[in-house]
């Protein structure tokens, strides 16, 4: 990587520059080489962009700004190491992931997004949905945890939910990972042989392969009926777990505008990551 650019950009985070699209064409992330410098590659260009979070989080606090990131996709996807790599150096005191368990019978008695409003960003912190309230959409669903009516209605909701929080000041960001039939069984089979990764086999993960069609319809259904202006879905093609991590930290910083921000900053790969577009669906770039 090279050394970067004296110059640096002190423009602050303007509103209409929040979590959007980078007007700029920086250049693409590489792919590591398929030798002994992978990993090394790897680190260097994790490392590079961890540094340039840092930086965008600092923006963040003293700006008091509230920031959602919400991680959904296939069991197996991903999503707990694309968290760990993108947190890592974040700040402890200002930032959160949130993994609810299934809900006791109070919760199941309340308003279905009742229970995740307590965990919602104050001014300066930054909160990580490790699945949410896109269960209704998905996983209840699938497995019969909840009636049609209810999944109809969750549908109807969310996009009216996810308006209110934008308009009170919530930055949303919205990531779907996605991966292969094929690559989620190997890895759901590798799970049932590593002892340390026991403690993610369970019923969920034993109907993935099994209810696979089932969990596409589903997923495309929310996608079509959920992927807003205010909350935009993000696809990220996860068979790779580290340029999928790549991708996801590249995305995040060219959506967003901060002081000292590098000139070498990469665009995150478009064959990776992606905002939705219903055409994703029929066209493949959505595993079927």
């Amino acid at each position: 990587m090279s050394k970067k650019n004296g110059k640096k950009d002190s423009k602050d985070l303007k509103p209409e520059k929040k979590l959007k699209k980078a007007e700029h064409s920086p250049p693409m992330l590489e792919a590591s080489a398929p030798n002994d410098s992978a990993a090394e590659d790897y680190l260097e260009k994790l490392t590079f962009l961890q540094t340039e979070l840092v930086k965008l989080q600092r923006h963040w606090i003293e700006k008091g700004e509230r920031i959602l990131i919400i991680l959904e996709g296939r069991d197996a996807a991903g999503k707990d190491g694309a968290l760990k790599a993108i947190t890592q150096h974040m700040s402890p005191r200002q930032t959160r992931v949130v993994a609810l368990p299934k809900p006791d019978d109070r919760e199941r008695s309340e308003w279905y997004f009742q229970r995740y409003m307590p965990h919602l960003p104050a001014g300066g912190e930054t909160v990580f949905f490790n699945r949410s309230w896109y269960n209704r959409a998905g996983v209840e669903p699938v497995m019969g945890f909840c009636t049609p009516e209810d999944t109809a209605l969750f549908l109807q909701m969310a996009p009216e939910v996810e308006s209110v929080l934008a308009r009170s000041g919530i930055q949303i960001l919205k990531f779907y990972l996605d991966l292969s039939k094929d690559e989620q069984a190997e890895r759901l089979e590798d799970r049932r042989k590593d002892p340390l990764d026991f403690w993610k086999v369970g019923p969920i993960d034993e109907a993935a392969q099994k209810k696979w069609d089932d969990y596409s319809k589903r997923r495309n259904e929310m996608l079509l009926a959920t992927h807003t202006e205010a909350a935009p879905w993000i696809i990220v093609h996860s068979n790779k777990k580290k340029k999928a991590r790549l991708a996801m930290l590249a995305y995040l910083l060219n959506a967003c505008d901060y002081p000292k921000r590098s000139k070498e900053l990469p665009a995150p790969d478009p064959d990776i990551l992606f905002a939705f577009e219903p055409g994703a669906i029929a066209d493949g770039r959505i595993a079927p």
